[in-house]
C-alpha cells in the first residue's frame, strides 16, 4: 500500500514538473515571437515587402494560437469543463489558425517562385493592394476545414449537447465514424495541394538555378534554400494537424501511454514549431536579422541606462539622508 501511493505521488510530482515545464517553454517561445513582431512593427520599409508581411502573419497566427492552446491545455490537464457551445467558439478559432500558418508558408513559396522565375512580374503580383487581398484569401482557405469539421458537427449534435460541460477538446465533434472520414479526407486534400506546390516552386527555381550565373545564382540558391525551409517548417505543421487522430488509438489502447504521447505531441509538434520555424527564418533573412540585432542591442542597452540612474539616484538619495 506503501509502495502504491508513493508510486502515486511520484507521478503526480511527474505530471507538475511537465506543466511547468510546458509554461516555461510557452512564456520562452511567445518572449521570442514578441520581439520577432516587434522588430517587424518598428521597421517601417518592412511594410511594403510581401515576404515579410507574409512572415508577420505566420508570427501573429502561431503566437496567437500558442496563447489560446495553452490556456485550452491548462484547462484539461486541471478537469475544468466548460459549456459546449462556449468551446465550439473557441474551437473554430483554434482550428482557423491551425490552418492559416500552412496556407501562409504555402503562400510564401509562391512568392519566392514569382520573385525568381517572374521578376518582371513580381512588383505587379506582390503590391500593396495584393497583400490584403492574399491575406484574406489565406484567412478564406483557412476557414473551409473548419466550415467542413463543424458544419458535419451541427449536422449529428442534438440541441441538448450545446448545454452540457466537457473539457474543451477537438475530440469531442467526432460524434460518428464518417465524421473522422471527413476531417481526414480534408486535411489529405489540403496536405497534397501544400506538397504539390511546394514541389513545383522547388523544382522551377532548380531549373532557374542551373541557368543563373554570378549575384543571380547567389539569389537562386538562397531562393531554393528558402523553399526547401518552408517545406520543413509546412511538415512540422501538417503532423500537427495528423495528431489528433494518433491520440484517439492510443486512447483506446491505454489511457497512461495517451497522456505521455499527448504531452510528445504537443511540446513536439505544437509548441516547438510555433517557436523555431520563424526565428530559424528570421534569423536566416539579412535584413530581418540585422533590424533584430539592432533593435535587441538598442533595447538592452536602454536598460542598462535606467538601471544604472536608477542605481546612481539611489545612492544620492542614501547620501543625502
Amino acid at each position: 500500500m506503501e509502495n502504491n501511493s508513493s508510486w502515486v505521488g511520484g507521478e503526480v510530482r511527474q505530471i507538475d514538473d511537465r506543466v511547468i515545464s510546458v509554461q516555461l517553454l510557452v512564456m520562452m517561445f511567445l518572449g521570442i515571437n514578441f520581439l520577432l513582431i516587434l522588430t517587424f512593427f518598428k521597421k517601417k520599409s518592412f511594410y511594403t515587402i510581401s515576404r515579410y508581411i507574409l512572415f508577420a502573419v505566420t508570427l501573429l497566427s502561431d503566437s496567437f494560437l500558442l496563447f489560446i492552446s495553452n490556456i485550452l491545455f491548462l484547462l484539461a490537464y486541471f478537469n475544468f469543463t466548460m459549456q459546449v457551445w462556449l468551446c465550439i467558439n473557441i474551437s473554430m478559432v483554434v482550428l482557423l489558425y491551425s490552418m492559416v500558418t500552412p496556407v501562409t508558408l504555402t503562400a510564401m513559396t509562391l512568392e519566392r517562385y514569382v520573385a525568381i522565375c517572374m521578376p518582371l512580374r513580381h512588383a505587379e503580383l506582390c503590391s500593396q493592394r495584393i497583400h490584403v487581398h492574399c491575406i484574406l484569401i489565406i484567412h478564406g482557405l483557412s476557414s473551409l476545414p473548419c466550415i467542413a469539421v463543424f458544419s458535419s458537427f451541427f449536422a449529428s449534435a442534438s440541441f441538448s449537447f450545446y448545454t452540457q460541460d466537457r473539457v474543451c477538446s477537438m475530440q469531442m465533434y467526432i460524434l460518428h465514424r464518417w465524421q473522422d472520414h471527413i476531417w481526414s479526407t480534408v486535411q489529405q486534400i489540403y496536405f497534397f495541394i501544400m506538397v504539390f506546390t511546394i514541389v513545383f516552386c522547388y523544382v522551377k527555381i532548380m531549373k532557374v538555378a542551373k541557368t543563373a550565373s554570378g549575384d543571380n545564382k547567389k539569389s537562386t540558391q538562397k531562393g531554393l534554400r528558402t523553399v526547401i525551409l518552408h517545406g520543413f517548417q509546412l511538415l512540422l505543421c501538417l503532423i500537427q494537424l495528423w495528431t489528433p487522430f494518433i491520440e484517439n488509438v492510443v486512447f483506446e489502447i491505454n489511457l497512461f501511454i495517451f497522456y505521455n504521447v499527448r504531452f510528445f505531441n504537443y511540446v513536439t509538434f505544437y509548441l516547438t514549431p510555433k517557436c523555431l520555424s520563424p526565428l530559424i527564418y528570421g534569423l536566416r533573412d539579412d535584413h530581418f536579422f540585422h533590424a533584430l540585432k539592432n533593435y535587441t542591442f538598442f533595447y538592452l542597452f536602454k536598460i542598462n541606462i535606467l538601471q544604472g540612474r536608477l542605481v546612481f539616484f539611489n545612492r544620492k538619495k542614501t547620501q543625502c539622508t
